[in-house]
């Protein structure tokens, strides 16, 4: 009796591994889960607003609210609630993995170095050198500023903060200088003088943008706060 209780018990496990292997494949190599953060978790909380399953901030941290709004999303659509964007949840949201967590794996902080330059180089092409780092500065400025998200990819993606997320120029390649005025401004250069604002003059018609303090003049931008 004792012998076909055991042999009961040790099918009924294997058979609970064998139904849980897809989700344990799903989420051992491309995942990402509360903790991290990136350009990816933004794309992922968008379609994830956008559908009104995540009701928090576009930051690019997955936070509690996030991993809630994914268990949400997997409930609904047939997959394992465990809150964690797998190879499938993200194939149904969308969303595309591998980089991201090739990324994290190989150099940690280098998504940050990528984004802020190709911000750099869609938004200061032309500029002089340390316009382009100050530009860079405002960002991490605003990363430190309790009125902004608290992650260069939450400031960069925050909507209607920078028109080139909107038309698409954020996606251009960065070229040496960009990249180098990111580096610098990431180890603690601040040409804009602690500014949180930037604007061109000739391009910019905005009240609010216009009454600020302008702290420092760097080519065809003025650095405010």
């Amino acid at each position: 009796m004792l012998k076909k209780i055991v042999c009961m018990l040790a099918t009924a496990l294997l058979l609970m591994s064998i139904a849980m292997l897809p989700v344990l494949l799903e989420n051992s190599a491309e995942a990402v889960k509360k903790g991290d953060r990136g350009s990816e978790i933004i794309k992922i909380q968008t379609r994830l607003k956008d559908w009104d399953y995540y009701k928090g901030r576009v930051d690019g941290i997955f936070g509690v609210l996030t991993e809630a709004a994914v268990r949400e999303f997997q409930r609904k659509n047939g997959l394992y609630p465990d809150g964690v964007v797998g190879s499938k949840t993200a194939a149904k949201i969308g969303v595309y993995l591998p980089s991201l967590t090739a990324a994290k794996r190989s150099n940690p902080g280098k998504n940050d170095v990528q984004l802020l330059a190709r911000l750099v180089h869609a938004e200061s092409r032309g500029e002089p050198y340390k316009g382009k780092v100050a530009v860079a500065a405002v960002v991490l400025n605003r990363v430190k500023s309790p009125k902004f998200p608290n992650s260069i990819a939450g400031v960069i993606y925050q909507p209607g903060a920078f028109t080139v997320v909107a038309d698409g120029q954020i996606n251009l390649s960065p070229d040496a200088e960009s990249l180098r005025a990111a580096r610098d401004a990431l180890n603690g250069m601040d040409p804009s003088g602690g500014a949180i604002y930037y604007y061109n003059p000739k391009k910019t018609w905005n009240r609010f943008m216009l009454s600020r303090p302008v702290v420092a003049v760097i080519g065809n931008h003025r650095f405010c706060k």
